[in-house]
């Protein structure tokens, strides 16, 4: 049987170039249901692409089709069911391959049943259990989830479960296993044979980024009193909205080229210092800066919550054009400074 054409694509290639065949319309349709990382991802695949064979084309929309079928049977009546199914119609090793791609990507992620609770039940849960199966969850949760239960454990506790997180490297699936077998008895684990890897600095980064700023200050002072070089290597990877002081004019000027709204940035610098407003407004055109700061005085007061998403969407782009090379953080001295 000849290769397919598109068996040597990655699928992020291959998503690429099924929502180019879907077209502006349909892709746009889809763009919605996904993570902006993943548009992101997406957008910059698409805009590498300048040309795509017809025969590439129709064995991407084929393998999608075929994926969508197999996920039509295993709805229907499960996996057996779209096995026996699609051995019909492809063949058994085509079959299979579907069928493989498929279950793969619908394993259950350890303690899903967690991640789908609120914040207050998730704190409920947990909060007496040791500080080292704290982490372990924790690390395997949303970090929007892991900040909310920080920011509510006690002070003490805080910093303990963010250093367990931070030195946590790959846990064996057969404590992963016991751990949800005593917190959950209803979770059947799908675990590979293989070490899973969970935690390290990362991970704390992604949550202290997501934590009010009362709370990432406690953690991280109290980090640096008590291991300095762990909270050294977290602050490095860190930036949140203050530290654009610490970017240069064309750094400032390529982060507000980006699909920023106006509105957003106007609620953003209500919450920042004038030293902030001004290099801002000091690195638009005199017109545009006069838009934002007319925007500001006519919205009055901002709620506080509003602000800190206003300033984290913005955070966001920042750590994007950092992690492409198209900007540089440069460290220096200040605590608060990041590289």
């Amino acid at each position: 049987m000849p290769a397919s054409a598109a068996s040597g694509l990655t699928g992020r290639e291959k998503a690429a170039i099924l929502l180019i065949t879907l077209g502006p319309e349909r892709s746009a349709s889809v763009f919605k249901h996904l993570k902006e990382e993943e548009i992101e991802a997406l957008t910059l695949e698409i805009a590498n692409i300048s040309a795509v064979m017809p025969e590439t084309r129709e064995d991407v929309l084929d393998e999608f089709y075929q994926i969508c079928l197999a996920q039509q049977y295993i709805t229907e009546g499960g996996i057996a069911y779209a096995k026996q199914i699609l051995e019909k119609a492809l063949g058994e090793n085509k079959a299979f391959e579907v069928i493989n791609k498929l279950t793969v990507s619908l394993q259950v992620r350890p303690f899903d049943f967690i991640r789908r609770a609120d914040t207050g039940q998730i704190l409920n849960f947990i909060q007496n259990e040791h500080p080292q199966t704290i982490a372990l969850i924790l690390a395997y949760i949303r970090p929007k989830q892991a900040a909310e239960v920080i920011a509510e454990l006690d002070s003490g506790k805080q910093t303990d479960v963010t250093r367990r997180i931070a030195l946590m490297d790959r846990t064996s699936p057969e404590v992963i296993r016991e751990v949800e077998k005593v917190l959950e008895k209803k979770l059947s684990s799908m675990l590979s044979e293989d070490f899973a890897t969970v935690g390290g600095v990362d991970s704390v980064v992604d949550i202290l980024n997501s934590v009010d700023r009362s709370t990432e200050k406690h953690i991280m002072e109290t980090l640096e009193a008590e291991d300095k070089n762990l909270s050294e290597e977290i602050r490095k990877k860190m930036f949140v909205f203050e530290d654009i002081l610490q970017l240069d004019s064309r750094s400032i000027q390529i982060m507000l080229q980006q699909d920023i709204d106006n509105r957003d940035l106007a609620i953003a610098l209500k919450g920042a210092t004038t030293e902030l407003q001004n290099l801002i407004f000091g690195n638009q055109s005199k017109r545009l800066a006069a838009m934002i700061k007319e925007d500001m005085d006519y919205m009055g007061p901002v709620r506080r919550s509003d602000v800190e998403e206003a300033q984290q969407k913005i955070v966001s782009i920042v750590r994007r054009l950092q992690d492409t090379g198209e900007i540089i953080i440069a460290r220096s001295g200040g605590d608060d400074v990041i590289a």
